[in-house]
């Protein structure tokens, strides 16, 4: 199909050319652009899970197995210190302390009476103020 007119014929032919190479550039460089970024991120991703050696003026990352170890390690110091153990933990410390302060107060008729958490303190009342001389006032 033609329009009759060979310079609008060439011209027609080479635009669609154009805009064929255009689009398929176009469309290539995107695609490029997804990938690149896509390998930037894992990339990013696979620093952090092995780590980085230092460089100049940057220190190293541990990566993220040696970093659950210092988790794991950090967990097995507070699991010791909240179990009963050899009495070293800080619940043998407060399971000590509870069997020192049940020696100490036997029964529950011996011992003062809680304060009811619904009702706080009352402020204390000053007691009334003698009333000054006349002249004292400082009128």
């Amino acid at each position: 199909m033609t329009t009759g007119v060979d310079a609008v014929d060439a011209l027609l032919v080479w635009g669609g050319a154009v805009t064929l190479v255009v689009g398929v550039a176009g469309t290539l460089w995107r695609v490029l652009r997804g990938v690149s970024h896509l390998t930037g991120r894992a990339g990013q991703f696979l620093d952090d899970w092995y780590g980085e050696g230092p460089r100049p003026g940057v220190p190293s990352r541990p990566g993220v197995m040696e970093r659950l170890g210092v988790l794991e390690d950090y967990l097995r110091s507070v699991q010791h210190e909240v179990k009963p153990n050899s009495g070293h933990s800080l619940r043998d410390a407060v399971d000590r302390a509870n069997q020192r302060l049940d020696r100490l107060c036997l029964d529950a008729v011996d011992c003062p009476p809680e304060p009811d958490p619904e009702e706080p303190p009352r402020p204390p009342v000053l007691p009334p103020q003698a009333e000054p001389p006349d002249g004292a006032a400082g009128h």
